[in-house]
């Protein structure tokens, strides 16, 4: 094949250099410059030349490495986020801008894989502006500068004369004093965005409000504070509602008609929306005795969000809805989550099916799905399914006999043939029951409980994993790239730190051969019902790896199982809205698969979701802490029963069952004794006693401080130090290892509580 001639270099002169550095913003540095002209060794002098005169006569300016003109955005250069454009996307600013003649641009910020820490409203970015010839240029993150926030979150608080100060409302952070010329419009108990300016000692750092972002009288306030805290979005662009409110009922196209299966919908009493419904039935298949087939069907999100569309754009950049005592913020607007595509009892709704066959044994034979429209046939609680099950019917639950003998019967049963497979696989059976706050109707907290976990409840966890797993199945089988829930086994080193502590039990850990889910369970087992039993779940909890959303199929060893993909909740989970359009293109069912773009960016599309995923999280856990220490603000004083869930070398955390939230006992107030930090033992031990306390203990502390905006507190040990157990690794090594003496750093809550998520 004959070689395509190069063409030939453009002539070197004054006006073609000036015209290539305009037409080509990001790639005119002096090499790029010199390559499109074929500078040789001999005309270099002319080319440095003509760059000295541009640069002297004002008509370019920059370096060797990049030249641009003057109100011209260099091609790479520091930027700092200020904010989000109509469409959610992050919004750029260049840090330095010397042409006083034109306004500071803004610019697009879009995220690559290499530049590793997300970045968010506020950061500092090292940015490369990238143009396609009539395109608007847009901003690819180099890396991330400075992750502390230029833009800080506070409660104004009036001084008379004017302006006032600034109390801050996460953690480490200090106070502020606001000038009256920069309070903006703030008043009284706003919460606002503050910009820091430059601190005049010996005076309080100054700072300039830039934005109220509300009253913290409002019955929402403590979940606003995590929403801009976590540069969490919630509200819908108005493109976006715009095209929610646009779209209109599913037609029947490449849908098969289901609305005579008696689906039925069993969720929380609360719950708005409805994303999965359920069915079961025997198998008449004869060559399958005692066989069942279960019907999961699943809100077709997909035919509603399209891939390349402003709704598609919107969800993926929240992730997944977020979950507060007080409020919800979806992944997408309610004509989609809580209309259009919520399984309500008796309206028709398009819903993608799976349909799957066990035997009598509870392991699955084959599985299909389908895209269907469907009808709910009944909307049950939790409650209600459990009471029509165990009581007497038509009396405590409220649920007709004919829905308790043909619709829920078959399902309890096909639960217990599934169970029983359940118990073959072992999956890792942490028992952490997690609390739920209720609030009044002031927002403030009511009570807080722990839901009894039902055999309704387990019954659907089991059938949406049975469903999660056949979505992954099929896509692997079909070829179609997917994105996985994946979960790693426990890495080595903590594998190492699990069997030192279990050690000072008298428990042992097999090192050799690959280690299961069902060493962990005989561990539990072990302690069951025992004193160490709450302390042995925290720690194995601790040794496991975190879950997280992967293009790569490493399995999920929580599980216990080989492939495993998130396909039950697309209402709120962007994962299962991925598997959704993946399984509609690689099965042919129509409109709505996945897009080219997509499949090639599943790498980068799991990390994004997997960050929203933690902060979430994070957001969530913060909420829960503030509003827990706002309501025991006026209790100062009081005494409690807690228990120790984090031990660090700051110092002791003790959570309060009856409340659901954490203080930290500091070690410097433990006593006149010498406190070591055990890190294998988790215990933090006195150095002339061999007494102390350790991860796990029951314990009676006085609370001496609560601080509601920053979500912390602060106990005082009432209880005594006890002996404990002699741990493997000796205090010279827990030192060396990062122990050091009482009040040498300040707290950090490193034993967060963590929340299963599957």
């Amino acid at each position: 094949m004959a070689r395509r001639p190069r063409p030939e270099p453009a002539e070197l002169t004054r006006e073609a250099v000036l015209r290539f550095i305009a037409e080509n913003p990001a790639h005119a540095s002096k090499r790029d410059i010199a390559r499109h002209f074929g500078v040789r060794s001999d005309d270099r002098v002319q080319l440095k030349d003509i760059l000295a005169d541009l640069q002297a006569e004002g008509v370019i300016e920059g370096s060797r490495k990049a030249f641009h003109r003057p109100g011209a955005l260099p091609s790479i250069a520091v930027f700092e986020i200020r904010g989000r454009d109509d469409d959610g996307g992050l919004l750029a600013e260049p840090v330095r801008w010397d042409d006083e003649s034109a306004d500071r641009p803004s610019l697009r910020v879009v995220q690559r894989r290499s530049a590793g820490t997300a970045a968010g409203v506020g950061d500092r970015i090292l940015a490369r502006v990238e143009q396609q010839p009539g395109e608007t240029p847009v901003l690819s993150v180099v890396r991330v500068l400075d992750k502390t926030k230029a833009l800080a979150l506070g409660v104004f608080r009036a001084m008379p004369g004017g302006g006032g100060r600034v109390e801050p409302v996460e953690r480490r952070q200090q106070e502020y004093v606001v000038a009256p010329e920069d309070a903006a419009d703030a008043k009284d108990g706003d919460l606002v965005e503050i910009e820091p300016n430059a601190r005049s000692r010996p005076s309080l750092p100054r700072a300039s409000v830039r934005a109220v972002v509300g009253s913290m009288a409002s019955e929402r306030a403590i979940s606003t504070i995590a929403l801009h805290a976590h540069s969490i979005p919630h509200v819908f662009p108005k493109a976006v509602l715009t095209e929610a409110e646009a779209a209109g009922p599913a037609d029947m196209d490449h849908r098969e008609d289901w609305r005579d299966l008696p689906l039925v919908t069993i969720d929380p009493a609360d719950a708005k929306d409805h994303d999965d419904a359920v069915h079961a039935q025997p198998d008449d298949d004869q060559g399958n005795p005692g066989g069942i087939v279960v019907t999961v069907a699943i809100a077709d999100v997909s035919w509603y969000v399209r891939a390349g569309t402003r709704l598609d754009a919107e969800a993926r950049l929240r992730g997944n809805s977020v979950y507060f005592p007080d409020r919800v913020v979806p992944m997408l607007p309610e004509r989609i989550s809580n209309n259009l595509c919520s399984l309500r009892e008796g309206v028709d709704r398009p819903a993608l099916a799976v349909r799957m066959i066990f035997s009598a044994g509870g392991d699955k034979r084959r599985h299909s799905f389908h895209r269907i429209m469907m009808r709910s046939h009944a909307k049950l609680a939790y409650e209600q399914a459990q009471a029509a099950i165990d009581g007497t019917p038509g009396e405590i639950s409220g649920v007709a006999d004919t829905v308790r003998e043909t619709i829920l019967k078959p399902l309890w049963d096909a639960y217990g043939h599934l169970s029983a497979a359940r118990e073959r696989r072992q999956p890792l059976d942490l028992d952490l029951p997690e609390k739920k706050i209720k609030l009044d109707a002031d927002g403030r907290v009511a009570s807080v409980v722990v839901p009894e976990r039902l055999d309704a409840h387990r019954l659907i966890e089991e059938f949406m994993i049975q469903a999660n797993v056949a979505a992954a199945e099929t896509l692997e089988q079909k070829r179609q790239a997917l994105i996985y829930r994946a979960h790693d086994a426990p890495s080595l080193a903590k594998l190492e730190a699990l069997r030192d502590f279990l050690r000072t039990l008298d428990i042992s850990l097999a090192k050799s051969g690959t280690l299961r889910p069902s060493h962990f369970n005989g561990i539990l087992r072990q302690v069951k019902a025992g004193e160490h039993e709450s302390l042995v779940n925290e720690v194995v909890l601790r040794s496991q790896s975190q879950a997280a959303y992967s293009s790569s199929n490493i399995g999920h060893f929580g599980l216990n199982l080989m492939r495993y993909a998130h396909f039950t909740s697309p209402i709120r989970r962007y994962a299962d809205l991925i598997v959704h359009r993946a399984l509609v293109t690689a099965l042919g069912l129509g409109a709505g698969g996945i897009s080219r773009p997509e499949e090639d960016e599943l790498e980068e599309i799991a990390e994004q979701i997997s960050r929203a995923e933690r902060r979430a999280m994070a957001a969530e856990r913060d909420t829960v802490d503030r509003l827990i220490a706002h309501h025991l603000a006026d209790r100062i004083g009081d005494r409690f029963d807690g228990r120790i869930t984090g031990v660090t070398k700051a110092g002791l955390f003790v959570a309060l069952p009856a409340f659901g939230a954490d203080g930290i006992v500091p070690i410097s107030s433990l006593g006149r004794e010498y406190f070591h930090y055990d890190e294998a033992g988790h215990s933090l031990v006195g150095e002339r006693s061999g007494t102390g306390y350790r991860l796990g203990d029951t314990v009676e502390v006085k609370l001496v401080e609560a601080m509601p905006l920053a979500g912390s507190m602060r106990f005082e040990m009432l209880s005594e130090p006890r002996e404990l157990p002699r741990s493997t690794s000796s205090f010279h090594k827990s030192r060396r290892r990062g122990g050091e003496r009482p009040g040498g750093s300040r707290a950090k809550n490193v034993a967060a509580k963590v929340r299963k998520r599957r």
